[in-house]
């Protein structure tokens, strides 16, 4: 399972990359918007840090980047799309999980240009963007589980019928809005190609109060013991 930040911080993305290896990048534009940078300085940013690291290639470095959420028509959302994804050949295009959206992913996809189908709350609106060839698509987390909803089911549910029809590895799933350790856990054990989450999830993974007790007992080990 790949790993990727939900962030569009220049500080937190070179942090997760160095510390924990991830694997991508996605924003929307509430990270933009916590960036205190104006949208196309962010993106460039991102893009001009993925060429001084040598990760130029989306099958490298993936960065999700979101069109203007304003944006209901399918033409408008391609006319958009194709100014951003010329920027940098790492971003995949956000598209939201609508009926036009849809559309508009299909249409860019064929003339090459990467999506990720976004803001997906049901098993039923992932199956067109992997029928009709998106490279991602990100169902939500978060979101649902905040309003009482397990989400293991929901992402298997998704994993297994992308299996059945073999869109499974070729359509990327991203478990997107992701807020706990414990929904890592659900997600790889669905077998879910990618998670994305803020960096102070990351960190809260690597964190267990058996860990800290254990390094104590061997300091107080090392501290008292002859010739040290």
């Amino acid at each position: 399972m790949k790993y990727f930040l939900d962030s569009a911080k220049m500080d937190e993305i070179k942090e997760a990359y160095s510390t924990f290896g991830i694997d991508g990048v996605t924003t929307n534009p509430r990270h933009i918007q916590a960036s205190g940078k104006p949208f196309l300085t962010a993106i460039q940013d991102i893009a001009d840090w993925i060429k001084e690291e040598g990760l130029e290639g989306i099958d490298k470095f993936p960065v999700s980047v979101e069109i203007n959420p304003h944006i209901e028509d399918a033409e408008t959302m391609i006319s958009e799309a194709k100014k951003i994804s010329a920027i940098c050949k790492n971003f995949a295009i956000k598209i939201p999980a609508t009926e036009a959206g849809v559309a508009a992913a299909r249409a860019l996809e064929k003339e090459g240009i990467r999506t990720n189908v976004t803001l997906v709350f049901s098993p039923a609106q992932a199956i067109l963007p992997a029928k009709n060839g998106s490279l991602f698509v990100s169902p939500f987390i978060g979101w649902k589980e905040a309003n009482g909803e397990d989400c293991r089911q929901y992402i298997k549910d998704i994993v297994d019928i992308y299996k059945n029809y073999g869109f499974y590895g070729k359509t990327q799933i991203i478990c997107a809005a992701v807020r706990t350790p414990k929904q890592f856990v659900d997600c790889a054990v669905a077998g879910a190609d990618i998670v994305t989450a803020g960096l102070a999830v990351y960190k809260d993974s690597m964190k267990h109060a058996y860990t800290r007790q254990g390094i104590e007992t061997f300091q107080d080990a090392w501290d008292h013991t002859a010739g040290n």
